[in-house]
């Protein structure tokens, strides 16, 4: 398979990216519970970059990248970016490269190959290239990992085993006891899914041995409650006319809390330095009002907190040309969300880039969301919404957003 060539999967449709398995099948019996391991998942695979271009990449302050090898028997890895690399022909080294979704259309398309999957859920496309012998020692991942074989042979040995206790001391997270159940070699084009905590050591068999690695966001209860809460504070400052952060828009409906302190019964004091309980009543008081289990502020952090782009995204602003065209066809054409663009949608909210659009979800938008494509008809366009034409219009001068004249 050509990476270039992706097309949205239909979900109850058996396909050989998944070995036979629908994408409905394969959620239901293997994500999240157990491996899977398939042959010839993506047939005639082309590494979406070569090996030139990923060690150019890793040379980036902007790219994180890292090295790993080992040195008498001790594991080492070292951050990027890099000025030099190991000779092709030296043994055992590997170079990591994360995010290359962000750099390549063509990696971008292979991520979304996975789209079957919530895209709120997706992280990145991240490439192993290696000589014979290197790997990163047996580990486990905190998130679901689908391994593809794209250049190369590389031997995995993998299974799930209870005790995921690590080395300590080294550089890397290393299992202490490696018990492996399942030993294969992967050929260019075959597949291994690999659920949360499954253990596994990949070894390269070749000195051409290319690995992608499509992870996937699993964020701890921690992160998500310290977003809540950040998100309720928000709010709280936009309803009280104290900034409003992220939220330029609207607030959402909530109490002021806009009343202060009083307290015409505190009577004289001669330990002055203590807090006074009435002063403590009322701060806890003002936390009741606040409703934390509210459905709509998740969507509101959710949306704009998994929809923020990569730090390190830079976008393309379009040629006066094509803005001129999209004036004179009002929109009728092909449109494409830059590889870089996150957007998300809930209910009524559309969400890209770190921003609640201005706009209420609609069929058009959701058809863009979710196959990050959308053809817009002559007729279609004439009957867009005013404030839909002037959204299409920023994102296109942003560079979130590619348009392509009929």
């Amino acid at each position: 398979m050509n990476t270039s060539s992706h097309r949205k999967l239909p979900i109850d449709m058996p396909t050989e990216i998944l070995g036979g398995l629908s994408p409905r099948d394969f959620m239901k019996l293997y994500w999240q519970k157990k491996p899977l391991l398939v042959r010839g998942a993506f047939k005639d695979i082309k590494p979406p970059l070569n090996t030139t271009a990923l060690k150019k990449l890793a040379r980036q302050d902007d790219v994180e990248s890292r090295l790993i090898w080992q040195e008498n028997g001790s594991w080492q890895m070292e951050h990027g970016p890099f000025s030099r690399f190991p000779a092709r022909k030296e043994p055992g080294w590997t170079l990591l490269v994360q995010s290359i979704d962000l750099h390549d259309d063509n990696a971008s398309e292979l991520l979304h190959t996975f789209d079957f999957i919530p895209s709120a859920r997706l992280d990145d496309l991240m490439v192993s290239i290696a000589t014979e012998g290197g790997g990163v020692g047996p580990h486990f991942d905190s998130y679901d990992v689908f391994l593809i074989q794209a250049q190369g042979t590389r031997r995995w040995r993998y299974g799930q085993q209870k005790d995921l206790t690590l080395v300590e001391g080294l550089p890397l997270k290393i299992l202490k006891h490696f018990e492996p159940e399942q030993d294969v070699v992967l050929e260019p084009g075959d597949m291994l899914y690999l659920p949360p905590h499954a253990a596994h050591d990949g070894i390269a068999m070749s000195n051409d041995c290319m690995t992608l690695s499509v992870g996937f966001r699993s964020p701890q209860q921690a992160t998500l409650a310290q977003g809540m809460l950040e998100a309720a504070a928000e709010q709280i400052a936009a309803r009280n006319g104290a900034g409003c952060g992220m939220y330029s828009d609207p607030p959402l409906p909530g109490p002021t809390l806009d009343k202060h302190y009083k307290d015409p019964e505190q009577p004289a004091t001669a330990q002055s330095a203590l807090i006074p309980p009435g002063l403590i009543e009322a701060t806890l008081e003002a936390i009741r009002k606040i409703k934390l289990d509210d459905e709509t502020l998740a969507v509101r952090f959710l949306g704009c907190w998994l929809t923020e782009p990569n730090p390190i995204a830079v976008f393309d602003y379009p040629d006066d040309e094509v803005l001129d065209q999209f004036q004179q066809r009002r929109a009728a054409g092909s449109w494409r969300l830059d590889r870089r663009t996150r957007m998300l949608y809930r209910d009524k909210s559309l969400f890209i880039n770190g921003e609640l659009a201005p706009v209420p979800v609609t069929p058009l938008l959701q058809q863009l969301a979710d196959n990050r494509t959308l053809n817009i008809t002559a007729t279609q366009a004439k009957r867009l919404p005013q404030n839909t034409l002037e959204c299409l219009s920023q994102w296109l001068e942003s560079g979130w957003i590619h348009y392509i004249p009929d």
